[in-house]
């Protein structure tokens, strides 16, 4: 193989070699011995890593302040969610105002049991929830409607739901309906009643959840993103004016 050489025009219209001109000049021009090359370039592995922790770094921040991705385990949410759907998840939104009738939220088991073995494994299980591939754990995450705020009463008579004595319409419920009569509940403070959306195969407020404290909630549901087919925006419902739930009646000592 022939070796690749350089020539650089000398300003007179000839040639000169790339070594002409080392040492020094009168007029104090600068050394020319080699401090003109630019720096060694690092090993390709040495930058793929600075990548891979630089991605990794925002990742976490963008899952601890802003946006998170979760995994759909469950027909609890049909038709609004299906099995395997990968959603989006506001973190922020509720700094701003609390928890809505009608929103999709995530929140935390509020019933929670010990926590991961070791630290490797919980750190791996709470970086497979930012990425939206873990499937749940000794922890895990729920998603469901809210349906009572705190001080609402709720109360399920043959499927239609009433809060606050007002029926509520729910056009995204499952075709299968539920027939059930449960409550009523009355919502303490600090805590909201949910449900899934497929009412004949969810577990929630009415069930082993019960209450769920508002310190537990993680961020509102927004937006399906995978798979493509199913991208869609996950809107929240205005179920209209709502009184507020009656004061109970004073006790006659």
């Amino acid at each position: 193989m022939g070796e690749a050489r350089t020539t650089l025009e000398d300003g007179t219209g000839g040639e000169r070699s790339p070594d002409a001109g080392r040492g020094t000049k009168d007029g104090g021009s600068v050394r020319a011995n080699g401090h003109s090359r630019g720096r060694r370039k690092r090993p390709w592995y040495v930058e793929v890593t600075v990548l891979v922790v630089l991605a990794v770094v925002l990742a976490l921040v963008i899952k601890t302040f802003l946006i998170q991705a979760f995994y759909i385990p469950s027909p609890s949410m049909h038709p609004t969610l299906v099995e395997n759907d990968r959603v989006l998840v506001n973190r922020l939104v509720y700094r701003f105002h609390p928890p809505r009738r009608g929103d999709v939220i995530v929140f935390e088991n509020p019933h929670p049991k010990p926590g991961h073995p070791n630290p490797f494994t919980a750190f791996v299980h709470w970086l497979g929830q930012g990425l939206g591939i873990a499937q749940g754990g000794r922890d895990k995450d729920f998603i469901k409607r809210v349906i009572g705020l705190p001080g609402d009463t709720v109360e399920i008579h043959r499927g239609t739901v009433f809060v606050n004595g007002v029926p509520l319409k729910e056009p995204y419920l499952s075709p299968v309906k539920d027939l059930g009569s449960f409550g009523p509940y009355h919502v303490p403070a600090g805590s909201l009643f949910v449900m899934g959306d497929n009412r004949t195969d969810s577990d929630d407020s009415r069930g082993s959840l019960g209450y769920i404290p508002l310190d537990r909630v993680v961020g509102r549901a927004f937006v399906i993103v995978w798979p493509p087919s199913r991208w869609r925006l996950i809107r929240s419902v205005d179920y209209g004016a709502i009184p507020a739930a009656p004061s109970p009646a004073p006790t006659v000592p």
